[in-house]
């Protein structure tokens, strides 16, 4: 069950009020890195969790406060846009959160865009899980330091500053979580990835860019195994686009199919393989249409 305390988490007290960073703080409330989406992930994913009560616990600790930040965060934003409550001018100049909100908190980001449930991630895989949880972390903390970056009011600093450093906690609890898993860093899920392809890096962007790009190296294509090959233009079974039954694609034995492959493109029938390849397949009217 939930309980109430009618206290915040962090003491909010703001200057002067400024609506246009009322409205910024909303991408901490309703947003995709905001309070509402991380403490709806790591409740579901602690829910979900029925056979890890250690970890179990630790997302809905972890959870349970997120829904104090996200009270701490709505108190700033409807400090901040109060003035659209009795100001034409300060409602006019952000008709959107006046008019959908009130001037108040919604559950809208900074662009008006609504919250969706689709920012959610879940997989029901606990090392996945952590490591999406610890990104979440990661990509809150760098929102707030924007926002830090977007006041003089030093109330506020001081409250992005507390839920900003409270990130940083989190990741410290979802990494000691994850590596206590103890399991091999790459080995997700039950099954095996190909060995060979597995370690090949391909270096699919070559040549010089006008701003003096060129193609580099360094651990990212070194490390773990890892070596560079150049992109495969031959894939397995020659990259065809086929349904197979039966050992049969597309009413054809593979074999008669390979052969009449390779009779079209023969050096000795190139004229033929270059006169069909502008034809269009089909019957009547329809094939006429397809061809315009």
């Amino acid at each position: 069950m939930c309980h109430h305390v009618k206290k915040l988490m962090y003491t909010v007290n703001i200057g002067e009020p400024d609506v246009r960073f009322g409205n910024m703080l909303l991408e901490q409330f309703g947003g995709a890195n905001g309070e509402l989406a991380a403490a709806m992930q790591y409740t579901i994913q602690g829910w979900n969790c029925i056979d890890d009560l250690g970890r179990r616990d630790l997302l809905l600790d972890i959870g349970t406060e997120e829904l104090s930040h996200l009270e701490v965060v709505g108190a700033l934003i409807r400090m901040h846009l109060a003035p659209l409550k009795t100001n034409r001018e300060a409602a006019e100049a952000d008709p959107l959160i006046t008019i959908a909100g009130g001037g108040g908190v919604a559950l809208f980001d900074s662009m008006g865009n609504p919250w969706t449930a689709t920012y959610l991630k879940i997989t029901g895989e606990m090392d996945v899980d952590l490591r999406s949880n610890i990104a979440a972390e990661a990509r809150a903390k760098i929102v707030y330091e924007r926002l830090i970056d977007h006041t003089d009011d030093q109330g506020s600093i001081d409250a992005l500053q507390f839920l900003m450093t409270r990130e940083i906690t989190h990741m410290k609890a979802f990494q000691a979580a994850l590596e206590s898993i103890e399991k091999p860093q790459f080995s997700i899920g039950l099954l095996k990835p190909t060995p060979g392809i597995v370690d090949e890096y391909f270096n699919g962007s070559t040549g010089d860019g006008d701003e003096g790009d060129t193609d580099m190296r360094g651990s990212w294509t070194t490390s773990h195994g890892l070596h560079v090959v150049d992109p495969k233009m031959d894939a397995p079974g020659g990259g065809l686009s086929v349904q197979t039954i039966n050992g049969k694609i597309n009413g054809e034995e593979r074999g008669k199919q390979d052969e009449a492959q390779k009779a079209t493109t023969s050096p000795g029938n190139e004229a033929i393989g270059k006169k069909s390849s502008g034809k269009v397949k089909g019957n009547g009217k329809a094939a006429a249409k397809r061809a315009l």
